[in-house]
């Protein structure tokens, strides 16, 4: 069953066409890698998906456990059950980790989170991700290095519990220890009734997060897809070899 259905998309950035017919289901349960060069339409992808008002869809729908999201608002999106990591996180100063997302899980739900509660599933994800006690209380992102914004994002996945995480490049900029807690956190998260489309343009991540389907992305198009093996051919080849099929 698709969790995720994108038909014939197609998105403008400024008058500029970045998108130019991507189609591409993600079914419940499984992990998804997509792949690509700079500027084929990666993070236009992402960004789309989350609603994000400055990437204008003229053509195609997005559907979401069946149902239509293509107008929905972002925080609309996350309601849902969407979730995206960006790939530059923002600081925040004056608002700390823990306040921020007692705030986002409760937007989710009909009665406020109790405080202990909240405490106890916190202190549990941070032990994942092998995070200080004393990182909830600092402001989001401010002053952070980029392998604990990376962590803080994750933290927030895990706190959010969406259905489906979209996660744009969460392995740039990242260490090998950082990248295996990043990893860690990630694989804990994924389940049976979830969905995961990692965004990368290396490797090393998918080998930590196997997927169960790659996609490639040349020009704005899905130009080839298959199983996580794949990504052993770009390793070998580049996207020369897919980009001379098109």
């Amino acid at each position: 069953m698709a969790m995720l259905e994108i038909k014939n998309l197609h998105v403008t950035i400024e008058g500029k066409e970045i998108l130019k017919g991507v189609n591409l289901n993600l079914e419940v349960g499984k992990i998804n890698a997509l792949m690509g060069p700079n500027g084929s339409g990666k993070s236009t992808l992402a960004n789309a998906l989350m609603g994000n008002p400055k990437y204008e869809i003229t053509i195609g729908s997005i559907h979401f456990k069946g149902e239509d999201i293509t107008l929905l608002e972002p925080d609309e999106r996350a309601r849902k059950g969407v979730f995206l990591s960006f790939q530059y996180p923002s600081e925040i100063p004056g608002v700390t980790i823990s306040s921020f997302l007692r705030t986002a899980i409760n937007a989710r739900r009909e009665n406020k989170i109790p405080v202990m509660e909240f405490n106890k599933i916190l202190d549990d994800k941070m032990k994942i991700l092998s995070m200080d006690k004393k990182f909830k209380t600092r402001y989001l992102n401010e002053g952070f290095s980029g392998g604990e914004k990376k962590r803080a994002e994750i933290l927030q996945l895990t706190m959010l519990n969406p259905d489906l995480a979209v996660l744009d490049e969460t392995d740039s900029g990242l260490d090998i220890d950082a990248l295996r807690m990043v990893s860690q956190g990630v694989n804990a998260f994924m389940g049976k009734d979830k969905c995961i489309l990692i965004i990368t343009h290396y490797k090393r991540i998918l080998e930590y997060i196997k997927p169960d389907t790659l996609s490639i992305m040349i020009d704005g198009k899905i130009a080839q897809q298959g199983t996580g093996e794949l990504v052993d051919q770009l390793e070998e080849k580049g996207y020369s070899w897919i980009q001379e099929d098109q």
